[in-house]
């Protein structure tokens, strides 16, 4: 499987941009999957998750904001970012697990608004850049 990010660019402080996330082959209802952001000078931080049952999963910094439809038919996540905010900038990429454990590793990661590593999970994107102006 491989993920490939579209939808990245520039945007106003407050304004709504939508990311997605498209998968080379069927996303089957083994896969957790999720959105994390790198900004300059951070660490990779997880955004957004869902797991294999569908349940959604938010980072504090982000609840009441950002929300992570999906469309299995088109093997297409997405990540609905509204009232973006300029410490939204940051290059977005998302990532796909079949393994359990690491499914709950990603929601917790996500949950905590920890810190994630490309070792952490089976698959990732490119990643998009996305830029919020003040």
């Amino acid at each position: 499987i491989q993920l490939r990010e579209f939808g990245g660019g520039s945007v106003e402080s407050g304004g709504s941009m939508t990311l997605s996330c498209t998968a080379s082959e069927l996303i089957a209802s083994g896969y957790c999957m999720g959105w994390f952001r790198q900004g300059p000078g951070k660490e990779r931080e997880g955004v957004a998750s869902v797991d294999r049952d569908g349940k959604t999963s938010n980072a504090e910094s982000v609840k009441d904001r950002f929300t992570i439809p999906q469309d299995s038919a088109k093997n297409t996540l997405y990540l609905q970012m509204n009232s973006l905010k300029p410490e939204d900038t940051a290059k977005y990429y998302c990532a796909a697990e079949s393994f359990f454990p690491k499914c709950i590793k990603m929601q917790t990661t996500v949950i905590l608004g920890a810190s994630a590593s490309a070792p952490d999970f089976s698959v990732w994107g490119q990643g998009t850049q996305v830029t919020v102006s003040s």
